[in-house]
């Protein structure tokens, strides 16, 4: 893994599809003291409370011969959409509390999601990237991880 710096008042992002903590150093780099500003998290319901009905039907044009349609992961969607909210609490930390370094941390498939929507002033921000799942890690052992 590269050389990982968080500074004095640099901001980790610890992220995946259904929880983010947002964290900023108040110590220095060798002896970090991550203090949690704010936790976004997402219910995770069961499908049938996030969809609407079973998948449907389509039928040949023949009217006799028909098949299912692929059902929709509600799942899949909803991860999508928090990790979009993720990117715009991104934008917000650098415009509105003027983060200049921000270290994300994430899965790779929360990161491939989360790339594409985060803004060019947010990854101008962005020092680093983990491609790791530390969201159900307790702070002390997320500093441990980092500064390893």
């Amino acid at each position: 893994m590269a050389d990982i710096r968080v500074p004095w008042e640099s901001w980790v992002v610890v992220c995946d599809g259904a929880k983010a903590l947002f964290m900023q150093n108040s110590g220095d780099a060798e002896l970090m003291n991550l203090r949690v500003q704010e936790t976004l998290a997402q219910p995770n319901e069961a499908d049938r409370e996030i969809g609407t009905d079973k998948p449907g039907r389509t039928h040949a044009a023949d009217g006799f011969s028909g098949s299912a349609v692929e059902e929709t992961d509600w799942h899949e969607q909803a991860e999508v959409e928090f990790l979009k909210q993720v990117a715009r609490k991104l934008d917000e930390l650098v415009h509105q509390k003027e983060a200049k370094r921000i270290l994300l941390v994430a899965p790779p498939r929360a990161l491939g999601t989360l790339r594409p929507n985060i803004s060019a002033d947010a990854q101008a921000a962005i020092t680093g990237e983990i491609a790791k799942d530390y969201t159900n890690l307790p702070v002390d052992q997320i500093e441990r991880h980092l500064t390893a």
